[in-house]
């Protein structure tokens, strides 16, 4: 008997919950779930695209992320030094373009150049599109495309009467992206955190108790087996 194939969603969004709480369960710092953390992202990217996934777009660093204790700041961005590195040479070998959501401007120079020459890198790749929100907050992200719209408008550019949502959207982040289909957080939290808060407007949740280091591919299409239980309507009648 054959079986019903699943519908699999174009662009998948993940907020990625409990490194922290990974390493407190196996008496480690907090770095060392992170680390891990990072491991599950580079096999989830390659997971995600064997299973017709074309778009993958992961929360790795918000805007109130700042605030964490500054020797757990200090390892984070220790961490993305070595990751953008490793993720230029993997963008490469497997054919996936990468895109930095987010207000780079606060990091160091260092770490905008790596952003920079990976996107640039990797801009014409035509398999998986990989999404890294690094420094990013919705409430941010849509602050400053209202500013950038309202310059356009002051500077003649742009006439308020032609601000419709395609064209707001046009100044986001992810202009040329479609929104997401599916959206993930793991570790037990059901809450958005400041998370592309326009883009998920239509968008299905699925909540999962795993830990983000202990997520896998069968984890991932677990979520992908509950989407495909949702019955999909935009507007319209029931």
């Amino acid at each position: 008997m054959s079986e019903t194939r699943m519908q699999v969603p174009e662009h998948v969004a993940i907020i990625l919950d409990g490194n922290g709480r990974w390493a407190k369960k196996r008496l480690l710092p907090r770095k060392a779930g992170h680390v891990a953390g990072s491991q599950t992202v580079e096999q989830i990217c390659e997971d995600a695209w064997n299973l017709g996934i074309k778009y993958l777009t992961v929360y790795a660093f918000s805007t109130e992320n700042w605030k964490r204790p500054q020797d757990e700041v200090d390892a984070l961005m220790k961490l993305l030094r070595r990751y953008l590195k490793d993720c230029i040479k993997r963008s490469t070998k497997n054919n996936m373009s990468v895109r930095v959501l987010g207000d780079i401007t606060p990091l160091d120079e260092d770490l905008k150049a790596s952003i920079l020459e990976l996107e640039e890198v990797s801009k014409d790749n035509t398999g998986l599109h990989f999404q890294v929100a690094l420094n990013y907050g919705s409430r941010d992200e849509i602050l400053r495309a209202v500013q950038r719209i309202a310059e356009d408008v002051k500077m003649g550019k742009l006439e308020s009467s032609q601000i419709t949502e395609e064209k707001f959207s046009s100044f986001l982040d992810t202009k040329g992206i479609p929104d997401p289909d599916l959206l993930i957080r793991t570790s037990g939290e059901e809450r958005l955190s400041n998370f592309l808060l326009w883009q998920l407007a239509y968008t299905e949740f699925y909540f999962t108790d795993v830990l983000w280091p202990d997520f896998n591919k069968a984890e991932l299409e677990k979520a992908i087996a509950y989407y495909n239980k949702r019955d999909r309507r935009f507007g319209g009648v029931k």
